[in-house]
């Protein structure tokens, strides 16, 4: 199988979301909803830092809040 693996980018470190990632989705201009193969579901204020399809790796940064 070739699905990706989601990564969470904080403080420099990445930190592994989901595995076996099916759906990314933007449900709203700050959040985006992850599911993988097994329907386990993650809703994330999150953006794309990269994607490699060679990796199979979705690697996010969390959303910072305004002041």
């Amino acid at each position: 199988m070739c699905e990706s693996s989601a990564y969470l980018l904080t403080d420099g470190e990445e930190r592994l979301l989901l595995e076996h990632l099916d759906i990314v989705e933007t449900l709203e201009e700050d959040r985006m909803r992850l599911v993988d193969i097994f329907g386990e579901e993650k809703i994330l204020r999150i953006r794309v830092k990269r994607f490699s399809l060679l990796e199979h790796k979705i690697l996010f940064e969390p959303l910072q809040t305004c002041p």
